[in-house]
């Protein structure tokens, strides 16, 4: 019965060493996936291609999502609603439409068609105490994220954290959010809020291997400003301090860049990257599948030898 008894206290002993093991691993940033060369490669080496779906209009209402014509943004969208329904009516429609649009089985749904992650848009506003979608104060950023990571890390799929609306507004169009004009870049405000808000969501999941990386901007500075070029030079430099800010506290995960005009443009990155363990992200739509309607983006990639995610088509 002693032997059994000390059997089984060994065998428990060596569970918990291994264990123990495993987190300090975790923590020493070994299972996460990194950038190596023109790759993205998993702990053991191996090369890791994207393969995901967007979850767009959940966090970040969008009018063209909706399918609305003349309520192009979430401001646009909520006061029109406040203005047919009422503010009460209003304020739990959006309750009730964050818990539906977006659900633990959709999760399952998604990896069954075979991908191996999704990209989350979210605004910013989830994450202070702003009034957005419902909430005053006390939003539900934070949890809203944390839901779907636990659904995902139960599936197998990583997930890219996407910021679509920054302070400020990144873009100066109806998909940030913002008042027409990408006041980010001109902010300081907003810059430090930006940076502010990036710190404390990489603080969060900075031990969490099923965060692939952080997306930090979603396809800044459009494309019909006529001083475009100047706003484009100011683009690396908000991106420098994201990077500071999260580097600050988390050493493990992806950085996501996306270039201007529509993450379509990255004239304004050269040869030097930023951070050692970064990748570019470039959309592009209305187009055809073929490789010459590629090529600006193939020649960028070889010239900087990093990996590029198409985030968007």
């Amino acid at each position: 019965m002693k032997k059994c008894v000390l059997f089984l206290f060994l065998s428990f002993a060596v569970l918990c060493t291994i264990q123990a093991s495993s987190l300090k691993s975790k923590n020493n940033g070994k299972p996460f996936l990194k950038v190596k060369g023109q790759d993205i490669v998993t702990p053991n080496g191996e090369s890791f291609l994207i393969q995901g779906i967007n979850l767009g209009n959940w966090l970040n209402p969008e009018g063209y999502m909706f399918l609305f014509k003349d309520v192009s943004s979430y401001r646009l969208i909520d006061q029109a609603f406040r203005e047919m329904v009422g503010p009460d009516f209003t304020d739990q429609f959006w309750k009730t439409f964050k818990d539906n649009y977006i659900t633990r089985e959709d999760i399952a749904y998604i990896k069954q068609t075979g991908m191996n992650s999704i990209r989350l848009p979210f605004h910013y506003k989830l994450f202070t105490d702003e009034d957005y979608m419902g909430l005053k104060s006390n939003q539900d950023g934070f949890a809203r994220v944390d839901s779907v990571i636990k659904w995902c890390k139960a599936e197998g799929l990583y997930v890219i954290l996407d910021m679509h609306d920054a302070p400020g507004g990144q873009t100066g169009d109806n998909i940030d959010d913002s008042y027409g004009y990408p006041w980010l870049f001109e902010s300081e405000t907003s810059k430090q809020l930006f940076s502010e808000i990036w710190k404390k969501i990489a603080d969060r999941y900075k031990n969490e291997p099923t965060v692939l990386g952080y997306d930090l901007l979603n396809e800044p500075i459009a494309t019909y400003f006529t001083n475009k070029e100047e706003i484009n030079k100011l683009l690396v430099p908000v991106y420098k301090r994201g990077v500071e800010a999260i580097r600050s506290v988390d050493p493990n995960h992806i950085i996501l860049l996306g270039g201007a005009q529509w993450n379509s443009n990255f004239s304004m990155f050269d040869e030097k990257a930023i951070d050692s363990n970064m990748l570019y992200t470039c959309h592009r739509y209305w187009c055809d599948t073929l490789q010459s309607n590629l090529q600006d983006f193939i020649d960028f990639r070889n010239k900087v030898n990093l990996p590029l995610y198409m985030g968007e088509t």
